[in-house]
């Protein structure tokens, strides 16, 4: 048996120790007055009371409320409240030191036992004393009450024990009748009689008289009707009691001086004892004989306690107290794959994960009568032999070698068939063989299955343990490090340095190994290189390999995760200790202290989420986020620290932090949503200057009308071209009286007149006159002059205006009032864009790219009803209106197409009109013909900039600005099926001119073709030569944006204008990345969706306007309902939704208008738009059918053929276009793609290229 010490404090003598019944907490009470409050889990003092003066001698916690009661030699008892940290009154009665103190476990009773030679009862609630016990003629140096029955324990130096009966106290507490102590010494003066006379509610039961001097101390038994005594004749008495007698059952001896205080072992057959000979005895109580002795040298011991729920102890000496428990609770276990084996109740018992069944296999050796043999220590067990080693410290450290049954029938075979042996550890290393380690000569024996030792080796260092390896190899733990080390080549393979290691826990393929220790656990792989190092305050208790390669791991009160990188966390907290054995999933199943199997409940999101983050699995973070709920600041801490502000933006709801994380990570949205949601001047300023660094000129100017900036206004839009603007500065400039800003903006808008206004009316007439004339305004300069009264002969210096060169201000060559100026370059994260802040569920929603980020953008909910209007949408209540006229859709809106890079289809006629200037080829070939016949052969020339570059790419893009047209046009055709280039002839002659530039030297001269480079820093490597582009991925994502603004608004025609016109761009957009690449294939899917799904919805508004008839009316139900089938931004699909749904309850389609209004609240919409939809699922499940015969079955799959428009459900025939991947039914083989308009529909294709590298 071993003292396993827990905690340990250094003090003065400790009198007086309580455990608090649920917390880590213990109170100790000192010889020199004060009080401690220790939490012994992390060896902290939390508080400290001192107000008692002199001695405390008695502590007790309250098992349920948040009081405790201390008794002292100032003759006080004292109830204090450890939340507010203050005695919250003091009871006074007791003429000498009160010796102990301690509430009843029910009744709201405190029992004190004094020198005084009285037992007072008090109730803590009313204050007041409502009993007194007499009897005792010497000090009273304890009293308890019976932890269940109405009974009272007293020790004295008179040498006796009592045992009171309080019964008829709580019959009088429960009728509620007053106190009868009004006089506190009636009962004294009234002697024995009063008993007999019923003078008292507490009579003595008992008194035990054998001890043969004083007693120091007497406890009931928690269960048994025993009574506990010791004193200061060095024995411990045990006495029995019944209903009518009470007798000594047996006496235990050994100790050398007095026993101050002895108690019953809350769970095992023990009995524990302290004594000023400085030993803490543990006696067997039923035979009673000594099993171990624990002694300290210098310290005697006081006062002993046991925690009411765990396998504690504490005992007050003359420097401190300890805290310790007598045996290991943990319970010896090992598993394999679906299997725990683990010992309980003196047998090894074998538990199904799967099933959760449990059944005795092999009963294990137990103790002889009157001997303590302690529970196994470690299990390893050997599945091919079916066999188990078993290790434990009896007789300084034993094994023993069971076989389990191979077919097991349900009945447990006999321990006599095990092996034994000594040793401090056993561990299998092969399949017939395994290792024991004779600490004491420092050799490692190598067992077979008989027990036999087959080879000896020797330690190459000290070593402390052995733990199992891969292979042939074995862990040795010494004091300082960990050893790697080979059993048949008997050579160190590798060391790691570590604090003495209790445990080993192997991942599952063996790959990495976690190293535990008391406080600290290592990480390190098979060689025993580390990864990673982990500390604790409080003490780690096991550990186990997640199958994604997380090592979770418990302390006293949490489950936590460790990182191979480092990173842990919490995963949640526990009330008592477990022992894991095995993680699946969310499942973690674990050992408590009782050797019971359970199953916690765990969430392994964060721990997944930080791993996929460390191993740049962004797919599985995006995934995580998506269908989980992360939340809290140690999340979004770690997400700073990592590097991935934009994740952490996700995570955050509090409009300050969004804010900053906003700005670090450059999303100047939502920082401009968050800015406006604060609306403080501060945080103007700071998004101010963020933007203007971005170059984004509209926040710009929207950040400092806010802060009424006016001059910085002035400023921006002078440097912008925004004259128009400009001069409404001027004005606001005027209306504030503001000189100073007048004087700047008419410098700006190069207006001198009034420039000249504003130094007049100011009182400067010099400025004012210098600059009327130096602008040429002689009559105004007249005026001024005349108005100061200078006559113009005085006036010198005066520039001749005829040779002045006026200050007017530049303009700039292109004004940009509208666009935002060329961004900074900022390195793409791998998370820009791949989330929506403010999507359908609230919170912000992951998109794969910044396409996606796009693509799942959704609009503030006025911009959406907004929106409504300009989509048709009712929102009046039609609920009742019983079906009432189909609205018309949407009014059509007009869009003039401007000129733009691809131009105009329809005004394209034959012939391109590039000149490939075959002239200069014949000057070239005369040259060389002409020094051929005169025997002279020039250089030949070099190879032209425009090869090089359709050398260098295989993309049709490229070659287009080469030249290569007929190249270019065959490429498309083999990757994407076009047929028709009419569309793509305006691309096609702005990207070859615009891979140029045209110089002129002089008058005279010919102009120069000089080649632009798309990558002009790579000058030095020709095979890097490209062209310069005009189509770009950020372009293209600036014409979604502008498309999805129009889609929003209604403007349908202009919509299908901008996404066609993406849509054919997308052919010459080059990439450089993977990532690009895929955001490329994204847009392309993005435009054909919007393209089909506007056409649909265009065809639905000409139906509308056509004379009324049932053909018609099914008609618009059924385009209304492929609509929403397209695949469109969540806002979009939204309005789409309402639409139908409103517009399928007018046609009286109950069924479709339901499912529509189910689809909608899945978005999660306004809570008005919400409403709606719930009463019409109401009113439409009570009618549940189409009254007209429409073609849509929503839980029937299908896609929508983009030339009839009808559904192609799944398994029906269809073909594709190559380009733009458009389905359509098997007739339209063979025709141009009504979708992009270039494309042969069913044309085969190797798919769109726009990756060089690829």
């Amino acid at each position: 048996m071993q003292m396993l010490t827990k905690f340990e404090t250094k003090s003065s003598r400790v009198k007086g120790v309580a455990f608090h019944p649920k917390r880590p907490w213990i109170l100790a009470s000192l010889h020199n007055g004060s009080i401690q409050l220790w939490d012994y889990r992390m060896g902290t003092l939390l508080d400290r009371f001192e107000e008692h003066e002199g001695p405390v001698r008695g502590i007790s916690f309250h098992p349920t409320q948040e009081l405790f009661v201390s008794g002292g030699d100032d003759y006080k008892v004292k109830v204090w409240n450890y939340r507010t940290r203050r005695c919250i009154f003091t009871l006074q009665g007791h003429l000498d030191y009160v010796r102990t103190v301690y509430f009843h476990p029910e009744q709201p009773w405190i029992i004190s036992a004094s020198d005084d030679q009285t037992i007072r009862i008090w109730n803590w609630q009313s204050r007041q004393c409502i009993a007194v016990l007499t009897g005792h003629n010497h000090y009273v140096m304890s009293a308890q009450f019976h932890p269940t029955e109405d009974l009272v324990v007293s020790a004295c130096l008179d040498q006796t024990v009592r045992v009171w009966d309080i019964s008829g106290l709580r019959r009088k507490s429960a009728a509620g009748a007053q106190p009868m102590m009004a006089d506190p010494l009636a009962a004294q003066r009234m002697g024995p009689q009063g008993d007999f006379f019923n003078a008292t509610d507490v009579v003595v039961k008992f008194v035990l008289e054998g001890h043969t001097r004083g007693v120091n101390w007497a406890t009931f038994h928690p269960t048994m009707p025993l009574v506990l005594s010791c004193g200061d004749d060095r024995q411990i008495k045990i006495w029995r009691m019944n209903d009518s007698r009470a007798w000594e059952v047996d006496t235990c001896r050994g100790h050398y001086n007095n026993v101050n205080s002895a108690l019953f072992h809350p769970k095992r057959e023990f009995i524990l004892s302290d004594s000023e000979d400085k030993t803490i005895r543990v006696w067997d109580t039923t035979r009673r004989t000594l099993l171990q002795t624990f002694r300290r040298e210098q310290d005697r011991f006081w006062c002993l306690t046991a925690h009411p729920e765990l396998n504690l102890f504490a005992a007050g000496h003359d420097n401190g107290l300890i805290v310790f428990k007598l045996e290991r609770e943990r319970p010896a276990a090992a598993s394999h794959q679906n299997s725990l084996l683990y010992v309980k109740d003196s047998q090894i018992r074998l538990h199904d994960f799967a099933s959760s069944n449990d059944a005795p296999m092999v009963s294990i050796r137990t103790a002889p009568a009157g001997q303590y043999l302690p529970p196994p220590r470690t299990m390893s067990f050997n599945p091919a032999e079916k066999a188990v080693l078993l290790t434990s410290d009896a007789e300084g450290g034993s094994y023993e070698l069971y076989s389990l049954p191979r077919q097991f029938n349900g009945q447990v075979s006999d321990a006599g068939q095990a092996r034994h042996g000594s040793g401090s550890c056993a561990i299998w290393t092969g399949r017939n063989r395994f290792a024991v380690l004779d600490k004491g000569a420092q050799q490692i024996l190598i067992k077979d299955l008989s027990n036999q030792t087959t080879k000896t080796i020797k330690t190459p260092v000290a070593v402390e343990a052995i733990f199992p390896a891969p292979g042939s190899q074995i862990l040795l733990a010494t004091a300082t490090s960990v050893v790697l080390f080979d059993v048949q080549t008997r050579q160190t393979v590798a060391e790691i340095s570590a604090a003495p290691v209790k445990y080993i826990v192997w991942s599952n393929d063996m790959s990495t190994v976690a190293l535990l220790c008391k406080h600290t656990i290592t990480l390190a792989t098979k060689q025993l290189e580390q990864l990673c190092q982990v500390h604790e305050t409080i003490r780690i208790k096991s550990a186990v390999w997640d199958d994604s390669g997380v090592l979770l791991y418990t302390t006293l009160n949490h489950v936590k995760f460790a990182l191979p990188q480092g990173d842990t966390g919490i995963i949640r907290t526990i009330d008592n200790p477990v022992y894991l054995v095995r993680v699946n999933g969310g499942d973690l199943h674990c050992l408590d202290r009782e050797g019971n199997v359970s199953v916690l409940k765990i969430d392994p999101t964060e721990y997944r989420f930080k791993l996929a983050l460390v191993h740049r699995n962004y797919e599985e973070v995006v995934s995580i986020i998506r269908n989980s709920n992360l939340v809290g600041q140690s999340i979004i801490a770690y997400l700073q620290q990592k590097g991935y502000p934009e994740i952490a933006l996700h995570f955050v709801r509090d409009d300050t932090a969004r804010f900053e994380l906003a700005l670090e990570c450059g999303n100047m949205d939502i920082a401009l949503e968050t800015a406006k949601a604060i609306d403080k001047h501060a945080y103007w300023e700071k998004f101010s200057q963020e933007a203007l660094r971005r170059g984004h000129v509209q926040m710009v100017e929207l950040a400092y009308q806010r802060i009424k900036a006016y001059d910085r206004l002035s400023f921006l839009y002078s440097i912008t071209g925004n004259t128009d603007k400009l001069g409404k500065m001027q004005k606001i400039s005027i209306m504030r009286n503001d000189p100073q800003s007048r004087l700047q903006n008419a410098l700006h808008l190069g207006d001198a007149e009034d420039r000249v206004r504003v130094l007049k009316e100011s009182g400067q007439l010099s400025l004012a006159y210098l600059t009327a004339k130096t602008h040429g305004l002689g009559e105004e300069a007249e005026a001024i002059r005349q108005l100061a009264g200078i006559e113009e002969s005085d006036i010198v210096g005066v520039p001749d205006p005829s040779k002045a060169t006026l200050l007017q201000p530049a303009t700039p060559v292109l004004p940009s009032t509208d666009l935002d100026w060329p961004q900074l370059r900022v390195t793409k994260g791998i998370f820009d864009g791949r989330f929506n802040f403010g999507d359908k569920t609230g919170g912000p929603r992951p998109g794969k790219s910044r396409v996606a980020d796009l693509a799942t953008a959704d609009v503030d909910a006025d911009d959406l009803d907004d929106a409504s209007g300009a989509w048709g949408i009712d929102d009046e209540d039609n609920l009742g209106d019983g079906g009432a006229a189909v609205r018309d859709g949407a009014a059509e809106h007009g869009f003039e197409d401007d000129a733009d890079m691809l131009g105009d289809e329809d005004g394209a006629d034959g012939g391109w009109g590039i000149d490939d200037d075959g002239e200069l080829d014949a000057e070239i070939a005369a040259e060389a013909t002409a020094a051929a016949a005169a025997g002279y052969v020039p250089p030949q020339p070099g190879v032209s900039e425009l090869e090089v570059w359709s050398r260098n790419s295989p993309l049709a893009v490229d070659q287009i600005a080469a030249g290569n047209f007929e190249q270019a046009m065959q490429l498309l055709r083999d990757q994407v099926g076009v047929s028709s280039f009419e569309a793509l002839k305006p691309a096609f002659l702005e990207i070859y001119t615009a891979s140029r530039s045209v110089l002129t030297a002089g008058p005279l001269s010919s102009t120069s073709r000089i080649p632009l480079r798309r990558n002009p820093a790579d000058a030095s490597d020709p095979s890097q030569y490209l062209p310069a582009q005009i189509y770009s991925l950020a372009s293209s994502l600036e014409q979604l944006q502008q498309a999805y603004r129009a889609t929003t608004s209604g403007k349908f025609d202009e919509a299908a204008t901008l996404f066609k016109r993406l849509l054919l761009s997308l052919i010459f957009v080059a990439v450089e990345t993977n990532e690009d690449a895929n955001e490329v294939k994204q847009l392309l899917q993005i435009c054909r969706e919007y393209v089909l799904g506007i056409s649909i919805e265009i065809a639905r508004v000409a139906v509308s306007k056509e004379p009324a008839s049932d053909e018609n009316s099914v008609r618009l139900v059924e385009l209304a309902a492929y609509f929403t089938h397209c695949q469109l931004r969540a806002d979009h699909e939204k309005l789409a939704l309402r639409s139908a749904m409103n517009l399928a309850y007018k046609s009286k389609c109950f069924k479709a208008a339901g499912e529509f209004a189910q689809r909608l609240l899945e978005l999660v919409p306004a809570p008005q738009i919400a409403e709606k939809a719930r009463k019409m699922i109401t009113v439409c499940d009570r009618q549940s059918r189409d009254t007209l015969p429409i073609n849509y079955d929503a839980r029937n799959p299908f896609v929508i053929c983009a030339a009839s428009h009808t559904p192609i459900h799944k398994g029906e025939a269809a073909v594709n276009c190559p380009y733009c991947h458009a389905t359509y039914k098997p007739e339209f083989e063979g025709g141009l793609c009504h979708v992009c308009t270039i494309a042969q529909i069913g044309a085969s294709g190797t798919g769109l290229r726009s990756l060089a590298s690829a």
